[in-house]
């Protein structure tokens, strides 16, 4: 080949180096020949779907026509969730579109955004592919040092991204430390609150930050419907901002970003309570079960309000990690966020 097509991209695009998500069971069967694989790498809800979400795709929508790319009966359902206006809502192709929705909407090349260390990857992500300068803060006991955030805004900040709880180390933020961030940060950055675990936090200072829209317009929410509603695979999620923010990201979002299951299943898992309560159960009486089983091992972990823990195994975990997969278990390696010793578990169902 005579062309070096790298160099017709653009800078950001050129240097990216691409997500890598958990490693899939089929590979896995694929290179080992194992059957009767745990899965516990990738933060999904090990119940799956509601069982109301599977009766409801028995009648499929018709798969012939486009969906409604406005999402207008999913919008009404949030807006009423959250006490907002549709029009504050932006549905997104799991909540990582909307994080890039925001990215290509305020970010121009050179703009800073701003993230932690030990932060989810998609904003690194979608920070370079945009061409804009990551200007990372060093993590506070593995978390956002919300302070030291504030102290790096500039003129040429754009964007915040902070994860509530954070993925992958489980860390969370008070409402006050993040009430006192966004009040002093200028109206003219962005402060995106990630909150894709927010069904599972349960800390009694952790907040819903939903419900400050209205007194910080620069602040945008992000759920996603891939973690405690169980549907993953279908990639559903949504932000929550002021109306002409909101405008401005669907100015971008392409056409039919959501497809017409997906929109379906999110509608009627909504309503489904009873299967999240099932899921948050689950998932504390998992956390419980592993740390448990940590202790008695003298392994450290950092306390979680995900639906997942991080392991510190006090020495590179790369090994630890290709003799699991021997024995038909994956995690999560981590070395890519900067933590080389740690794992990543997921909160699988009692018997994994």
């Amino acid at each position: 080949m005579s062309c070096d097509f790298t160099k017709l991209a653009t800078p950001g695009v050129a240097g990216l180096t691409p997500y890598h998500p958990g490693k899939p069971v089929e590979e896995l069967e694929r290179e080992l020949g194992i059957r009767d694989i745990i899965k516990l790498a990738s933060n999904e809800n090990p119940l799956g779907p509601g069982e109301r979400v599977l009766d409801g795709l028995k009648t499929l929508p018709d798969l012939g026509r486009y969906p409604d790319g406005s999402a207008f009966r999913l919008r009404q359902l949030l807006a009423a969730k959250h006490d907002v206006e549709p029009n504050q809502l932006t549905i997104g192709n799991g909540s990582n579109d909307v994080l890039e929705l925001v990215a290509r909407t305020f970010v121009q090349p050179g703009d800073e955004v701003i993230y932690s260390d030990h932060a989810f990857a998609v904003y690194a992500l979608a920070t370079q592919a945009v061409s804009g300068r990551a200007v990372v803060i060093p993590a506070l006991d593995y978390g956002h040092d919300l302070k030291a955030m504030a102290a790096a805004v500039t003129e040429h900040t754009r964007v915040i991204f902070i994860a509530n709880p954070n993925n992958p180390t489980g860390t969370w933020l008070s409402a006050g430390a993040l009430q006192q961030l966004l009040k002093s940060v200028p109206e003219t950055v962005i402060v995106l609150i990630d909150e894709a675990y927010f069904e599972y936090a349960d800390a009694v200072d952790y907040p819903d930050t939903s419900q400050w829209l209205a007194d910080f317009p620069n602040l945008i929410v992000t759920r996603t419907f891939s973690k405690a509603y169980g549907l993953a695979a279908l990639r559903i999620g949504y932000g929550l901002s002021h109306p002409q923010v909101a405008d401005l990201l669907n100015r971008v979002r392409q056409p039919f970003n959501v497809n017409a299951v997906a929109l379906l299943a999110a509608e009627i898992a909504l309503g489904d309570a009873e299967h999240i309560s099932q899921s948050i159960e689950l998932n504390a009486r998992g956390m419980e079960q592993l740390c448990r089983g940590f202790d008695s091992m003298g392994i450290h972990y950092l306390p979680s309000l995900g639906n997942f823990v991080c392991i510190d195994l006090e020495q590179p975990a790369q090994e630890i990690y290709q003799q699991l997969l021997q024995q038909g278990v994956i995690v999560r390696p981590i070395a890519n966020y900067g933590m080389p010793n740690h794992l990543r578990i997921s909160i699988g169902l009692e018997q994994e």
